[in-house]
């Protein structure tokens, strides 16, 4: 057999029917204007134009759930500033850096380090000695070409609190000239953080809101323009994909992943015109990726227990965890874990949006219980279980 890629066929581009560019239906993309989100931008701006004054701006919180446009809002304030001193005597950096990516204290600062034109190795130095070469910068940046005003965005710090500690908020808040802006999706991360820590952070906090329906349309229709062919989205489509979106806790991300998934399920079905069918297709579609994402990083005894929750949900019985653990004996025969052990599993799933717990009352003497119940589509799971 030769190169599958000497295959014509293969570059005969579908989808040309229906889209122009993709990229603006990815929520990475940066548009030219961020609309629905002008009160966060200008309270941003509000704290960093100090830069303009040679005075290190006030460090920022942005709290909000996913989708709520914080990082694209983070983002779109950075090149605006950036733009804006352009052709003025300030000398301004801004760094994103996403805690996802760079998980320790350590690392974070070296990677500042190198962004800063000083090389520093991502492991075998102590933890002083990063912090004395990034602090140092400071120090030298003075002598030569006036006061460097850095301001770092920590996206998702509360993953980086929460493994390795609020140090990194410590040694950038007790650095000369640095600000932060920190982004989280928990309005309590500041638990993860030492009183001596939150004095010195002092930082203004920034709540976004979800997107409601009508504000998720706006989003939609502005990337549509930019991304589909004219005419190819049929008049319900973007109506539809808000609405879904709102229920969805007002997610701008799963809108436009929606939007985009329903004009790939058109490609696949050869249509020239993306219909409120294609949508629909594409949530279960979305759905079916996500259970399974999730499936596949549980390890296989949380697999058995929801294999039991499908069981019995299939069986229309009421779940309780006495119950439960009778059909996760059933299916994992001998190798199975302990009761107390359940729990944490059902705490675990129930924290990944799986699965639902409420305690109810059984009545006088009777005492109280925990009901499970199923979050996602039976069928979806099913098919995600016996694949994986």
């Amino acid at each position: 057999m030769g190169n599958i890629f000497d295959d014509q066929n293969l570059f005969i581009k579908k989808e040309n029917l229906i889209f122009k560019d993709k990229n603006p239906l990815d929520h990475r993309f940066l548009p030219e204007k961020l609309i629905h989100r002008d009160v966060q931008i200008r309270e941003i701006a509000k704290n960093w134009v100090d830069v303009f004054d040679d005075v290190t701006p006030s460090n920022i919180t942005l709290y909000g759930k996913t989708g709520t446009g914080k990082t694209a809002t983070s983002k779109f304030a950075k090149e605006q500033l950036l733009e804006a001193v352009e052709n003025e005597n300030i000398f301004v950096k801004i760094e994103y850096i996403r805690c996802t990516d760079y998980t320790t204290e350590y690392q974070v600062i070296a990677e500042l380090c190198n962004r800063l034109g000083r090389d520093v190795p991502n492991r075998g130095w102590t933890k002083a000695e990063v912090v004395n070469t990034f602090r140092d910068i400071f120090k030298k940046q003075r002598v030569f070409t006036g006061k460097l005003q850095l301001i770092v965005i920590l996206d998702e710090i509360d993953i980086l609190l929460d493994k390795d500690g609020d140090g990194i908020l410590y040694t950038l808040t007790r650095t000369e000239n640095v600000s932060v802006l920190s982004i989280s999706n928990y309005l309590d991360f500041k638990n993860l953080i030492k009183s001596r820590v939150t004095s010195s952070l002092n930082d203004k906090e920034i709540v976004f809101p979800p997107y409601g329906a009508d504000q998720l349309s706006d989003i939609l229709s502005v990337r549509a323009d930019l991304s589909f062919k004219e005419n190819v989205l049929e008049p319900d489509v973007i109506p539809l994909c808000s609405a879904m979106a709102a229920k969805e806790e007002g997610d701008a991300r799963y809108a436009l992943d929606l939007l985009k998934n329903a004009g790939e399920v058109a490609v696949d079905d050869e249509s020239d015109k993306v219909t409120t069918e294609h949508v629909k297709r594409a949530k279960d579609r979305i759905e079916h990726n996500k259970v399974s994402e999730i499936l596949s990083t549980l390890p296989l005894q949380q697999q058995r227990l929801l294999e039991a929750i499908l069981t019995l949900t299939k069986q229309k019985e009421e779940i309780t965890s006495g119950k439960l653990y009778e059909a996760y004996l059933d299916i994992s025969k001998k190798d199975s874990v302990t009761y107390r052990r359940i729990f944490d599993f059902i705490n675990e799933l129930e924290l990944l949006g799986i699965i639902s717990t409420n305690t109810v009352s059984r009545g006088r003497g009777k005492g109280r219980t925990n009901i499970i119940k199923l979050q996602c589509d039976e069928n979806l799971l099913e098919t995600a279980i016996y694949t994986i």
